[in-house]
């Protein structure tokens, strides 16, 4: 089996919230990496997502130490969705 990690970035026009991050986050570009790992036994290459995570400012800093959290890609895809719904002020 192997493994890989994909790499992204993706941006928040406003704060925002992440069901399985407890605190308000504010709006900004955030990387997102996904691990993936290959699907054994079929005559093509093929990956699944084994889990997603997400670097995000640590509590109670100012943006100089960071954490990486684990979160849901649909909890991330909803949060996406809210922020460019959400109309600019």
């Amino acid at each position: 089996m192997t493994i890989r990690s994909r790499r992204e970035v993706v941006t928040f026009k406003r704060p925002f919230r992440i069901k399985s991050i407890d605190r308000l986050l504010p709006a900004g570009a955030y990387e997102i990496i996904t691990d993936e790992e290959t699907i054994d036994g079929l005559s093509f290459e093929a990956f699944r997502r084994v889990a997603t995570m997400m670097i995000v400012p640590a509590e109670g800093s100012l943006r100089l130490a960071t954490e990486m959290i684990s979160i849901g890609s649909v909890e991330l895809s909803d949060a996406l969705l809210i922020d460019a719904r959400t109309p600019q002020d």
